[in-house]
């Protein structure tokens, strides 16, 4: 439990929280001004707050997985492709991404990346 769970927790943690942050202080408006050029509302409620949420929990368990086979910076890089540059070529693709963002969005991102990969990495020792 200690070398599975307890880790996947705090990776879960710090992902929810680097996500808030990231998406509440410094790009919320980006979203907000997109989506209403986009004649849409941003969602914004709880139920998309849950599957964030899960999203972080699953993202960390990916890094987890990453983290028995590849070295910290492998799994670092593995991880902000994966969890990042996918999502965004998906949304990009459908039109809903604010390009605006990138210039912050992907630094934090991959400092996000880089963090829950360390978390992981310290853990198993």
């Amino acid at each position: 439990m200690k070398k599975t769970i307890i880790p996947i927790i705090l990776t879960t943690l710090w992902i929810s929280i680097s996500e808030f942050v990231r998406n509440t202080f410094f790009i919320h408006q980006y979203w907000i001004d997109h989506y209403q050029k986009l004649g849409m509302t941003f969602p914004e409620k709880p139920m998309n707050g849950a599957i964030w949420g899960l999203w972080s929990l699953s993202f960390a368990i990916v890094i987890f997985i990453l983290s028995k086979k590849f070295s910290l910076l492998q799994t670092a890089i593995l991880s902000w492709f994966i969890g990042f540059e996918l999502m965004w070529l998906v949304i990009g693709n459908l039109g809903v991404l604010p390009v605006s963002i990138l210039p912050i969005a992907i630094p934090l991102s991959i400092l996000e990346a880089f963090v829950a990969s360390y978390i992981l990495h310290k853990f198993r020792g």
